[in-house]
């Protein structure tokens, strides 16, 4: 796992384990405490990920927004990920939840970029994009659903 894995990774946590009121990593675990961030660091996350990054992320229960059309989501998509075609994405912000990191996603990147410019634009603090989108997930050999 590279450094950014592990911040990025380490940054979702806090955020999950700050919104949720887990308690906060235990002490004698040298590695979660190395990368938690303390309370002066902003906890957002860079404005890309890698699909590693992104894989470990949804691992870390972050929401997977997928913002392809229709057609191309019955192709394939990702377990779990949430459709909401970008055209839509203004008007159903609401359906997306503020208390968790968000990833967004597309078919090859350039979309999920605009999509998570929509999602800062609107506030929300914790938002990347996941460069190569579906199609670099499914050629690393990641779940997908058809």
């Amino acid at each position: 796992m590279g450094w950014r894995t592990v911040v990025v990774l380490g940054s979702a946590l806090a955020l999950l384990a700050g919104c949720s009121g887990a308690a906060a990593p235990d002490a004698s675990n040298p590695p979660q405490a190395a990368v938690r961030p303390s309370a002066a660091e902003p906890r957002t996350l860079p404005p890309n990920v890698s699909v590693g990054e992104a894989a470990a992320l949804r691992n870390a229960a972050a929401f997977m927004l997928d913002v392809r059309e229709p057609f191309e989501w019955a192709e394939y998509h990702m377990p779990g990920a949430v459709l909401i075609p970008l055209g839509e994405l203004p008007s159903r912000l609401n359906e997306v939840p503020r208390d968790r990191p968000v990833v967004v996603v597309c078919r090859s990147g350039n979309r999920s970029q605009a999509g998570r410019d929509i999602l800062l634009r609107a506030g929300f603090a914790a938002v990347t994009s996941m460069d190569g989108g579906m199609r670099a997930w499914r050629n690393a050999g990641l779940p997908v659903t058809q």
